[in-house]
């Protein structure tokens, strides 16, 4: 057989591997093995939503170095489905496997503070903040920064890990709680609405950028993010001016694979990068139903080193986040949802992570709603949601 003209392909039939189980690794699976690749799992949990998905599912902690090096004996691409993988095991699996995004690119976006600094570097406006690794930081933080929010510089995610602060007094307070944890103290904007970008990067530089997402959160998580068949002309360059943002970023962290730009518009027009996820995005599970290629797809053509897809919008789309909210009843007791009357919807296209337990605020599944127009989405996903008992 004739092997392919590029010397860093992998082939279909070999192993690509993950670090990480949640339901970004299960869907992951999906797409990979739908191109002939096998995957393996390194995750601690068991059973996890990759896992059942996996080839094969080597539970151990993500610092085992004797389960890293088994990992990557085995993969020639590994990633990591979420952003807090120690740096230190990316770095191992990299002594024989390629690793995408690389340790490098993960550690930035890893620290609230360096990764503050990086998009400000690369010439991408953020917010007004300041490093908090002291009280005495937050007693000669300047006065603009207030009202604001105080987020720990690691391990946030969802909402968690922040706290939004009106005075400098209930910064300190707040902080305390942080136990001494590094922070940044951002100021509260005037926001309009937010965006998100996603796109992807193959080790030979090139790219590809999906049409953005209007995102809505609710206590900090996604709960609806909403995509129009074509872009209104009078959005363009907004939309223009986040993708060029985005991609200057990717090429400053010499990224592979697939990455997601959080932005902020502010009412007066301006465009503010929130945050980075070097992993696919909550924010890009539309591309599942309603693009040529998924945001998945595009990850292990990334690391196999294929041509990446195309991320041509095919329709509109309104994704809803379920939470484990819905499983519960007005008297507090788990009951399973109508999954009938929302499967009744023709056009909703149903994505369950097949996770044990249901608790409220989990992120259990979602569900893709498509249309012609984005108005036909969001009529059908209004039917959905009200459906699940989801506020839309």
């Amino acid at each position: 057989m004739n092997q392919p003209a590029s010397s860093y392909s992998i082939a279909p039939g070999d192993w690509l591997g993950i670090v990480g189980g949640g339901q970004l690794g299960r869907m992951f699976c999906h797409a990979a093995q739908s191109l002939g690749y096998k995957v393996a799992v390194l995750e601690p949990a068991a059973p996890c939503p990759a896992g059942v998905a996996a080839d094969l599912h080597i539970r151990a902690d993500y610092d085992d170095v004797q389960a890293l090096d088994r990992l990557s004996a085995l993969c020639r691409a590994v990633t990591t489905e979420f952003e807090n993988v120690p740096a230190q095991s990316l770095e191992r699996l990299a002594q024989n496997s390629r690793v995408c995004p690389a340790a490098d690119a993960v550690a930035i976006v890893q620290d609230r503070i360096r990764e503050k600094a990086f998009i400000h570097s690369m010439g991408v406006p953020v917010a007004p903040h300041a490093p908090i690794l002291a009280a005495d930081d937050l007693a000669a933080a300047p006065d603009t920064l207030f009202p604001g929010i105080l987020k720990a510089a690691r391990l946030g995610y969802d909402g968690k890990g922040q706290v939004r602060v009106g005075t400098r007094e209930e910064a300190l307070q707040a902080f305390a709680g942080f136990k001494g944890a590094a922070c940044v103290l951002e100021a509260l904007m005037p926001l309009d609405f937010e965006i998100s970008i996603v796109m992807a990067r193959g080790l030979d530089g090139k790219t590809v950028v999906y049409a953005p997402a209007t995102n809505e959160h609710r206590d900090g998580i996604l709960a609806v993010s909403a995509v129009p068949a074509q872009v209104a002309a009078e959005h363009q360059p907004l939309y223009e001016q986040a993708t060029n943002a985005a991609l200057r970023i990717a090429e400053g962290l010499d990224y592979c694979g697939v990455l997601c730009v959080e932005f902020f518009v502010l009412r007066d027009g301006r465009l503010l990068a929130n945050e980075i996820a070097p992993r696919p995005h909550n924010s890009g599970h539309y591309t599942m139903n309603a693009c040529v290629s998924s945001q998945f797809e595009q990850q292990a053509r990334a690391m196999a080193g294929l041509p990446l897809g195309a991320t041509d919008n095919l329709c509109a789309c309104v994704m809803l986040n379920i939470l484990g909210d819905v499983w519960f009843d007005a008297a507090d007791a788990l009951c399973e949802p109508d999954w009938p009357a929302v499967l009744a919807e023709p056009a909703a296209k149903l994505h369950l992570y097949g996770k044990v337990e249901a608790r409220r605020g989990r992120k259990m599944g979602h569900v893709n709603v498509l249309g012609a127009s984005l108005d036909e989405a969001r009529e059908a996903a209004a039917r959905v949601a009200a459906t699940l008992g989801i506020r839309f």
